[in-house]
């Protein structure tokens, strides 16, 4: 099962006693706060969850899949993700 942004908020909704509308709120703030900061190279971490990190990616030879042929890739940044001992336990209880 894949757990929807809709879902958080019911959940959010649920353990506070907010109001849908008002979980939505907050879970939309929350968002937006961890795009900007990753938008700006920060990086996030979430004590007990993991971190999320901004990579640099320089320019790099690559491959077209379709058709087979070579081609460079430009630089760009991505998004990492390294997960905290605490959440590896829950996951491989």
């Amino acid at each position: 099962m894949t757990v929807t942004k809709d879902s958080i908020v019911d959940d959010v909704a649920g353990e506070t006693g907010f109001l849908k509308n008002r979980s939505l709120e907050i879970v939309e703030i929350l968002i937006e706060i961890i795009k900007e900061a990753l938008g700006s190279g920060d990086d996030v971490l979430a004590s007990g969850f993991g971190k999320f990190k901004v990579r640099e990616k320089k320019t790099r030879k690559g491959r077209n899949l379709a058709t087979g042929e070579d081609m460079m890739l430009e630089p760009r940044r991505v998004v990492t993700f390294k997960w905290s001992g605490k959440l590896r336990k829950k996951i491989n209880q």
